[in-house]
């Protein structure tokens, strides 16, 4: 999706672009956290996803009428399938630690999805690590540790879940890593809520309770922003580096340190900052050196 004409920047330099994009992103994506925490508050956090991924459906219409039905055109039809089977438990995981983990925390851990997408690679797709991949793997890891602390504090069951959906995010980027090889990100994304809607739909049955017109307008809005931000990702990523791009995405402990502290009165917590610091710090690490070898291999 070419944003840069839909908002007249294309004038300004590519990385700036990105930038810009990414900026953008971590707003929408934090803003969609918040509205999550307080829904979650009155409504089941298994519905508040389905209807996060049933929102997602206006984007998508907007998709196909600007780019036609070619989008639906793809060869990896079963790869959508897991793909989107992977994202919605990731999904359902993460809706369901963010209704009782601080803001922060909630994105600090989420940093973590890149380290263990680059372990997996490592396992599954025979990706080499040289030590410096490794140091920078193991850093990040640790931040986890220090945001966590077992055996000082008390293991919470919220920030669990948020670094096991963590976890199976880490496993399905590998998935779209393999997906945008061969088909368009307006595609991923159609199939995506297409797939997901139905299948998020299934468990929030069990636990259904009928919206307010006010929530229902709320979860209009966070799907918009959680299909839209996924979209301004991949833009900031297709028209800059990697290198400029990515370090605007620690903005998002920034806006959810802010957030959760004046609408939910969470006190800032300093071991969650340096945590999220070695966790961004070791992912970044790795996304660069990765596009440093794909630049060497082209």
């Amino acid at each position: 999706m070419d944003f840069s004409r839909l908002y007249l920047i294309d004038r300004l330099p590519k990385n700036i672009q990105g930038m810009v994009w990414m900026f953008f992103t971590t707003i929408l994506v934090v803003t969609m956290h918040t509205f999550i925490r307080d829904l979650s508050q009155e409504l089941p956090p298994v519905e508040i996803a389905f209807f996060r991924n049933f929102f997602g459906f206006p984007v998508v219409l907007f998709l196909l009428r600007k780019y036609g039905w070619a989008l639906i055109r793809t060869q990896r039809m079963g790869t959508h399938v897991v793909r989107s089977l992977g994202h919605v438990v990731a999904m359902l995981m993460f809706f369901t630690g963010i209704a009782t983990t601080p803001l922060a925390t909630t994105n600090a851990l989420a940093f973590a999805a890149p380290l263990f997408a680059a372990a997996l690679a490592m396992i599954f797709l025979g990706e080499v690590f040289q030590w410096q991949r490794w140091a920078a793997l193991l850093f990040g890891f640790a931040g986890t540790l220090v945001i966590l602390r077992p055996g000082f504090i008390p293991m919470e069951f919220g920030p669990l879940l948020i670094l096991f959906a963590s976890f199976i995010w880490g496993s399905i980027l590998v998935v779209i890593k393999s997906l945008g090889r061969s088909d368009a990100p307006g595609t991923i994304i159609l199939y995506m809520v297409a797939f997901m809607t139905p299948l998020s739909l299934i468990p929030a049955l069990f636990v259904w309770v009928w919206p307010t017109a006010e929530q229902i307008g709320l979860m209009f809005i966070m799907g918009i922003m959680g299909t839209v931000g996924q979209l301004t990702t991949a833009h900031a990523l297709k028209v800059a580096d990697t290198a400029v791009v990515m370090p605007i995405d620690f903005f998002r402990l920034v806006w959810a340190s802010i957030l959760g502290y004046f609408l939910f009165a969470e006190m800032l917590d300093v071991f969650t900052w340096i945590g999220g610091t070695m966790i961004f710090t070791g992912a970044l690490y790795l996304a660069l050196r990765e596009r440093k070898e794909q630049s060497r291999a082209e």
